[in-house]
């Protein structure tokens, strides 16, 4: 006999199912839905819990019923997924067939405490001689790289990662709210170089519902960390960090959580502060693994105020610890 918590769905629509009866519901919790559609709790109000889906809401009705599942969002993790690319969820998507994995781990992680660290001092090579010389980078270090459209923030990410051949790096590329078109170039320049041997590619396109991109780059820092925590070096790319803000405000604003500055909601600080924390040089006693995090924000007309940059840099201004790339346009 199988024993479960459920609810009723109110309402569903955008993205968005309102269910009645999860009274018990976590933050962040999996929610299933009919049709193998999940979702996770995204609002916890008095009377109903919002949750968002990371499927079709078109396959969601009114009066369905909504189960809790009593855990959270977990992504397969490991070296089977290297050459691969997968979703959000870490499911392939390049028609390569399935992946067997053996581990999984939870996709939003607390972020190491200090002891547990140490201090940056093993460089890596980006193959850029400007940044390697003036403003090298260190294993589990965080290095901002922040300019206008086409001013090559995506290239420096790419050349970063094929420098790592012949290296013990491994590298995950999160695309978040890419075109089709440009994530397969990326894709096939990475291949041409033999470099997909060592690369995994999470993607989640601008098709893609805002949910999914949300969650790409914590479930790609969960693979880096799989990586960390077992005495190896990890590197992962986020491209870019301006697109999942956005994903972040619409999840939001459909959810009606309270507007602030720029339509974001007021915890948006926290959304990027907590997946950034999660990169960090271990400490001998711990192996001394790392994940190396190079962030990518799009900012327009060189304005470095506006909100989300203005957000990210000060979680990057440790000079021994985190730097920024700004690239304009001549």
């Amino acid at each position: 006999m199988d024993v479960y918590d459920s609810g009723t769905v109110l309402e569903v629509g955008d993205g968005i199912a309102r269910v009645h009866g999860l009274a018990n519901a976590m933050a962040s919790e999996m929610i299933e839905f009919p049709n193998d559609v999940y979702g996770i709790a995204f609002n916890l109000e008095e009377d109903n819990v919002g949750c968002v889906l990371f499927g079709e809401d078109q396959l969601i009705h009114e009066g369905d019923t909504a189960k809790r599942t009593g855990r959270l969002l977990e992504v397969p993790v490991g070296e089977a997924l290297l050459g691969r690319m997968v979703d959000a969820l870490g499911q392939p998507i390049d028609g390569l067939g399935d992946i067997e994995t053996e581990h999984q781990l939870p996709a939003e992680q607390k972020g190491l405490g200090i002891v547990q660290r140490q201090p940056v001092g093993e460089p890596l090579y980006t193959g850029l001689k400007a940044i390697d010389s003036l403003t090298p980078i260190g294993r589990g270090q965080r290095e901002l790289i922040i300019g206008d459209r086409r001013t090559g923030k995506t290239a420096i990410a790419i050349d970063t990662i094929l420098n790592q051949k012949n290296t013990d790096v491994y590298c995950i590329y999160v695309a978040i709210g890419q075109k089709g078109s440009t994530l397969a170039q990326i894709a096939n320049t990475l291949r041409e170089h033999n470099a997909m041997e060592y690369t995994t590619i999470v993607s989640a396109a601008a098709s893609d519902p805002s949910p999914l991109q949300y969650i790409a780059p914590y479930a790609g820092t969960a693979m880096g960390e799989y990586f960390r925590d077992n005495g190896k070096h990890a590197l992962i790319i986020y491209d870019d960090l301006t697109k999942h803000a956005w994903a972040y405000r619409q999840m939001s604003l459909l959810s009606r959580r309270p507007p602030g500055r720029e339509a974001y909601p007021g915890d948006v600080f926290y959304l990027h502060s907590r997946l950034l924390e999660r990169s960090a040089k271990l400490s001998d006693a711990l192996g001394g693994g790392s994940l190396t995090a190079l962030p990518i924000i799009e900012i327009f007309e060189g304005d470095l105020t506006t909100y989300i940059p203005t957000n990210v840099s000060p979680l990057l201004m440790d000079r021994y610890t985190s730097q920024r790339i700004c690239l304009t346009k001549v």
